[in-house]
């Protein structure tokens, strides 16, 4: 998991259940992004709460949610800068 410190005291991260949330003090939680299956069975990352792309189509769920959370991962500094 990776936690990234704003100059401003905050820690921005991809949620994961293996944070006591808590622990942190205050929170406040955005979504990201949509995970859903098309009419087609297929799975699609939209990133478009954060002004990016649509991920897909992945034949499973699980991989639509690896490309999201790799994505996300990767671009944690300017997000956490908007």
């Amino acid at each position: 998991m990776q936690l990234l410190f704003t100059a401003t005291g905050c820690i921005c991260f991809v949620y994961d259940e293996a944070l006591d949330l808590a622990s942190l003090g205050q929170t406040s939680i955005r979504r990201a992004s949509h995970v859903e299956p098309d009419e087609a069975g297929q799975w699609w990352a939209d990133l478009a709460p954060v002004a990016g792309p649509k991920l897909g189509p992945f034949a499973r769920r699980s991989d639509a949610l690896a490309a999201e959370a790799a994505w996300l991962d990767a671009r944690l500094p300017e997000l956490a800068q908007s």
